[in-house]
């Protein structure tokens, strides 16, 4: 959690085709570290408290009008102070141009100035959303993530309890496998996890006794996709037959991962077990427990026993 991730500059400007104005080095030598942005209003009005150099400045047509304003020798003046604190990038929207001064004192001080036509609210949020995902917390666990009717569905278990037989399973049913083998976990958001497939075995899964198999090339385009976010684990083990396992899924058990709680499911593994069946099955439920329905804690409701139900379950399930 404590590793800071960076990324390249040149992803930044290929991803928006940005202009280059001015760069010290090539944009794939410079990174960017933080994924939060300023607009430096108050900085070229000299104050610099709470200033975050690290961070991507964003100019618009704002900034520009109050530069225009001002007297070239103040302007020259609050440019180059700006300019001292090192920014690791400039960026000018709206297809503003950057006054002479600005670009006089970027070479100065070797700070790269880019520009794009984008309105500078929408580039801004656009901006913010593509570095939360470059620069996530991330971790790899063993696993397979495939999308289950719209689920992102987790499927974690010791080598060789079938988790990536059951995931061939559910893409000959028409599901998609983003991951086999590390899955690649990044916290997006404070609710959100994604996970992904690291590029050099992405669309790879092995079958034992069969081999490494590729699941696009075999199953087409359809059959694979490149990110998900992760809603359920599963937890594949064999089965034990003096564990008690849940037969009610009245509460809900969860799993951390990233400093957030997902859903956790155990299920047992044994021959005669259809996982793909089941795993669909979860998934669908999953979606009903999120929309506010529970089907274990309206049976015991039926059967008189809603106290046993947890205070937090709706239990007006006339809306449904």
């Amino acid at each position: 959690m404590n590793t800071r991730f960076s990324v390249a500059l040149s992803r930044i400007v290929n991803e928006f085709k940005l202009e280059v104005i001015y760069s010290p080095v090539p944009p794939e030598q410079l990174k960017i570290s933080t994924e939060a942005v300023n607009r430096p209003g108050l900085q070229l009005g000299g104050f610099y408290g709470y200033y975050d150099v690290d961070r991507i400045q964003i100019i618009g047509k704002a900034e520009c009008a109050y530069m225009e304003q001002m007297a070239p020798e103040e302007r020259a003046a609050r440019i180059d102070e700006f300019m001292q604190h090192n920014p690791p990038v400039i960026i000018f929207c709206n297809e503003t141009v950057p006054p002479e001064e600005f670009v006089e004192a970027a070479r100065k001080y070797k700070i790269a100035v880019l520009s794009t036509h984008e309105q500078t609210s929408s580039f801004t949020s656009a901006l913010i959303a593509l570095l939360n995902v470059e620069l996530a917390p991330r971790i790899t666990r063993h696993g397979v993530l495939v999308e289950v009717y719209g689920e992102g569905i987790l499927l974690l278990g010791d080598s060789g309890v079938g988790k990536s037989e059951t995931a061939i399973e559910l893409v000959k049913r028409g599901h998609r496998l983003i991951a086999d083998d590390a899955v690649e976990i990044r916290r997006v958001s404070s609710k959100t996890l994604v996970g992904s497939s690291p590029e050099n075995i992405r669309h790879f899964l092995e079958l034992r006794g069969v081999g490494i198999i590729n699941v696009r090339r075999l199953f087409g385009m359809g059959a694979v996709k490149m990110t998900e976010k992760i809603d359920v684990v599963v937890q594949l083990e064999p089965w034990d037959q003096k564990k008690v396992y849940d037969r009610m899924g009245v509460d809900s058990e969860t799993t951390d991962i990233l400093g957030l709680n997902v859903p956790l499911l155990t299920i047992p593994v044994k021959p005669g077990r259809n996982l793909a069946i089941i795993i669909e099955v979860a998934a669908m439920n999953n979606r009903q427990k999120k929309m506010g329905y529970n089907a274990a804690a309206e049976l015991l409701e039926r059967l008189g026993m809603g106290d046993d139900i947890p205070p937090e379950i709706n239990t007006d399930w006339n809306q449904f």
